[in-house]
């Protein structure tokens, strides 16, 4: 049992979530604490409080519900709610991440209970340094957004902040990560929901957005600040608008480890569950026609992760809301151009005067993967899936778009317009389906199959950076899981979230490894990685706490 000598006492210590035990404090504890009469006599152990918090958990009666109860113990007891949360990983993780934390941002200043992380305003952007003085400890991995594209929603605001949280808690329950060395902060900008600016409970600055070089001016006073304060701390860049993600990801990524996990993450966990689901098929990745429909920083993300595990790039079609991307369009932004068709390749049958559709492309191209970052319920409607199931026999089909009422479709539709023949993944959580007689696990392809683990790799490599080769690494090290599993017929394509927490470990050691083959890392032995990620990984058990010595 780990010692925590601490100075505060009583009522201050009880309100302390990384300290706080409640009934959990010993007599002993109690009485040189300041604890007496402050708790009911009994002394209790922690798993009589998961008891407890089990009974209180299933008492609610929605899930957001659930989500605020889950929100309110994390702000009480650190170590109750962690271990809550890793118990139950496999139940818990829609209700602190997706989908239900969408509906959280979407409220967040209606269910704001207490102060959590940091809110960086743009009106106090001459104190961006000083601000940062006010976390509690040193930090080792950062979360941070300024609310503008959260999950499938648009601009949420201040409520962006929900989500930072919520892959903080993550990070903690798959990697281990330690919750007192994490921060999720909110770059409050402005918003331009105008619903929430004439909101009377909106908590954050009411103003449009604020753009263009003074917005990057301020994000990067953030980023220096970060730098000077902790310069190998993980900074996760998360739910910035298409605009911006790209941009501050060139600008920054070299500043310190950081990364953007709409683009990279999204990309990673998507090119491994396409690796898993063609080994599934004893197919080629060289030889798969993949479509992806959605032309923001996912789809391009994971656009160029496909073309360097190997897919052609004449086989790679990309929509966005114009329609297929090829070079006679004049309207593609600098990081879509890249991955546009050649116009002499297309001009038998795409359009040149008006946007070429879904439709069209999936009835010339056939492909074999079609992949949905589009945020667009139904996009894959019934009439285009069944075509598809004429021209594939097995088409392996990921409707990817957070949170659920925004996927392109739902599994039981995908196995019922192809006879039970696709291979379906996607990117919220979804139950089970029966077709027939037989019975489909449906993976949940999310980015937490990679962002824990990559950041526990960084970390213990002590890498300056994180490289592409990094999240290909994390890519291969979550398909030769899948390989390994040795899959039946009707498997899930991905391992189980039940084994997302060793797998974070097998994924740690393959990003250390590679970062080290980078050059951005501690030139250290395999031996030596190992033994910093084990030691890194923080375990939601109570300390012993006594006053601190004179």
């Amino acid at each position: 049992m780990r010692l925590v000598e601490t100075d505060l006492r009583g009522r201050r210590l009880l309100a302390e979530a990384s300290l706080n035990k409640g009934t959990a404090f010993t007599g002993v504890e109690r009485q040189a604490l300041g604890l007496d009469g402050l708790l009911p006599g009994r002394v209790e152990t922690i798993e009589d409080q998961l008891e407890r918090i089990r009974v209180i958990y299933d008492g609610y009666h929605n899930d957001l519900q659930r989500h605020v109860f889950l929100r309110s113990l994390q702000d009480a007891n650190e170590v109750l709610f962690h271990r809550f949360l890793r118990d139950h990983l496999t139940e818990m993780m829609p209700i602190v991440y997706t989908p239900t934390v969408g509906e959280a941002c979407r409220h967040f200043s209606r269910i704001y209970r207490r102060p959590y992380g940091l809110f960086l305003s743009y009106e106090l952007r001459n104190r961006v340094s000083s601000l940062l003085d006010s976390a509690p400890n040193d930090v080792d991995v950062i979360v941070v957004t300024d609310g503008e594209r959260t999950l499938g929603l648009g601009d949420q605001g201040l409520g962006g902040m929900g989500i930072a949280i919520g892959k903080l808690s993550l990070y903690t329950a798959i990697a281990g990560i330690d919750p007192r060395r994490t921060l999720p902060i909110l770059l409050d900008v402005g918003t331009n929901n105008a619903a929430l600016r004439e909101d009377p409970l909106y908590l954050g600055w009411r103003h449009e957005r604020v753009e263009g070089e003074r917005y990057h001016d301020f994000v990067s006073s953030f980023v220096g600040a970060v730098r000077s304060r902790w310069p190998r701390a993980l900074l996760q860049w998360e739910d910035f608008a298409n605009h911006n993600a790209t941009e501050l990801l060139q600008r920054h990524r070299n500043a310190l480890p950081s990364f953007n996990d709409d683009i990279q993450g999204t990309a990673a966990v998507a090119l491994a569950t396409v690796q898993a689901a063609l080994g599934r098929l004893e197919a080629r990745v060289d030889d798969a026609r993949v479509v992806i429909c959605g032309g923001g920083s996912a789809g391009t993300g994971i656009a160029a992760a496909l073309v360097g595990a190997g897919v052609a790039k004449e086989n790679l079609y990309l929509l966005d809301s114009g329609g297929l991307l090829h070079d006679r369009r004049g309207d593609l932004a600098d990081f879509k151009a890249p991955f546009a068709q050649r116009w002499v390749s297309v001009d038998s049958w795409a359009n040149s005067s008006g946007p070429t559709d879904i439709d069209r492309v999936v009835d010339q191209v056939a492909p074999t993967v079609l992949i949905g970052v589009s945020g667009q319920p139904g996009l894959f409607g019934e009439s285009l899936i069944r075509r598809l199931a004429d021209l594939v026999d097995r088409p392996i089909v990921l409707p990817l778009s957070n949170p659920t009422s925004r996927t392109e479709a739902t599994p039981a539709e995908l196995l019922a317009w192809t006879a039970g023949r696709a291979l379906v993944a996607t990117g919220s959580p979804f139950d089970d389906v029966t077709y027939g007689s037989k019975r489909y696990v449906i993976s949940q392809a999310n980015n937490v199959y990679v962002f824990p683990g990559l950041g526990l790799g960084t970390l213990a490599a002590g890498a300056a950076q994180v490289t592409d080769g990094m999240f290909e690494a994390a890519a291969e090290a979550v398909a030769k899981a899948c390989a390994r599993r040795n899959l039946g017929a009707r498997s899930g394509i991905l391992p189980p979230l039940s084994e997302v927490i060793e797998l974070s470990r097998q994924i740690a050691f393959a990003v250390a490894v590679q970062a080290r083959a980078d050059g951005v890392a501690d030139p250290v032995d395999d031996e030596i990685y190992l033994q910093r990620i084990e030691a890194r990984r923080w375990d939601p058990q109570y300390p012993q706490v006594r006053p601190l010595s004179p």
